[in-house]
């Protein structure tokens, strides 16, 4: 399909430098009306619910960046998103940095307006509590499955006392306000050391499909496909992939590093496996611009982000 107005199409890198021009997400026009576009490209510049290291906050920008490497094509699919679909970038949710609790309601505020408009949201952050908000938007009329590719399951319940609202916290607190299924939703990557014995106990009782590193070791990448898909069916679901479901040795810059992680050819491949799925949005969080290496990170958020954009593209032309 030609390049028409209602398709937008990235700057091309033959004509002006990949260092050159304004960066956007895909090197992809801004908009400012989500009307405008099918899938909006999100930052979410914020780590008000970081409990370590924090600095994901700086994550949109350093993905933008490294973005402009993207090129048109998906070089195994043969996917064009952007001729699939409408595709732009919507610039940043609003947040306070000094208030997490209006943080969520500024994010929240921000992704309805997208919704109401009909745009799904392809979002980078930030901290994985911006996840909560993102679903009280999307999934207030009925609770969505979800892909979850992370190294912790962040169903905790309360940190420091009684606080509620961290990024070990989301998925909790969106089944708890019945935004997620949780017999819908399938972790894949989770490990490392636990508080107690009992902190996978919520996610195993209310019906979280857990996938541990040693079980996907095992099974590998097809059988953990046929069973994501078998969890997830085909209802709305989304996708969340924290960078750190990652080693380290492909992800250091990110909040909470796990060793023992899925390599970036491995996550590739799950994404990719997840076509066809009735995709209603998709996230890329946790990639923290200090505590990385030349880069490195923010290139992984880079590319996991458009092979979420390939998947999601193809979910929303099926729809159309």
């Amino acid at each position: 399909m030609p390049s028409t107005p209602l398709f937008p199409q990235p700057v091309d890198a033959g004509l002006v430098p990949r260092f050159a021009g304004i960066p956007t997400f895909m090197r992809l026009p801004v908009f400012d009306d989500p009307s405008q576009v099918q899938i909006a490209l999100v930052g979410v510049p914020w780590d008000g619910g970081t409990t370590n290291r924090a600095g994901a906050r700086h994550g949109p920008r350093e993905v933008r960046n490294l973005s402009s490497l993207m090129r048109r094509v998906h070089h195994a699919s043969g996917i064009s998103p952007y001729d699939l679909a409408r595709v732009g970038d919507l610039g940043d949710a609003p947040v306070n940095p000094i208030d997490l609790a209006d943080s969520l309601q500024r994010i929240e505020a921000f992704f309805q307006t997208l919704h109401e408009a009909g745009a799904v949201p392809l979002s980078v952050g930030g901290d994985h509590l911006m996840t909560l908000p993102i679903f009280r938007a999307i999934a207030r009329r009925r609770p969505i499955g979800m892909v979850h590719f992370d190294a912790h399951s962040d169903t905790n319940d309360r940190y420091f006392g009684d606080n509620l609202y961290t990024h070990g916290t989301p998925f909790r607190r969106a089944i708890e306000e019945g935004l997620l299924d949780p017999r819908r939703t399938v972790q894949i990557g989770i490990r490392g050391s636990i508080y107690s014995a009992d902190d996978e106990a919520f996610a195993r009782d209310c019906g979280i499909r857990v996938i541990h590193m040693e079980e996907f070791a095992e099974i590998g990448v097809e059988r953990t496909l046929a069973e994501a898909r078998r969890i997830v069916g085909d209802g709305p679901t989304y996708i969340s992939f924290d960078v750190d479901a990652l080693d380290p040795a492909f992800a250091p810059g990110t909040g909470t590093p796990e060793i023992g992680g899925l390599t970036t050819l491995q996550a590739q491949h799950l994404v990719r496996g997840l076509r066809g799925l009735d995709l209603i949005g998709a996230d890329v969080v946790e990639v923290s611009p200090p505590f990385d290496l030349g880069g490195a990170t923010a290139l992984v958020g880079a590319t996991m982000m458009f092979e979420l954009l390939c998947i999601l593209a193809e979910a929303v032309a099926k729809r159309t």
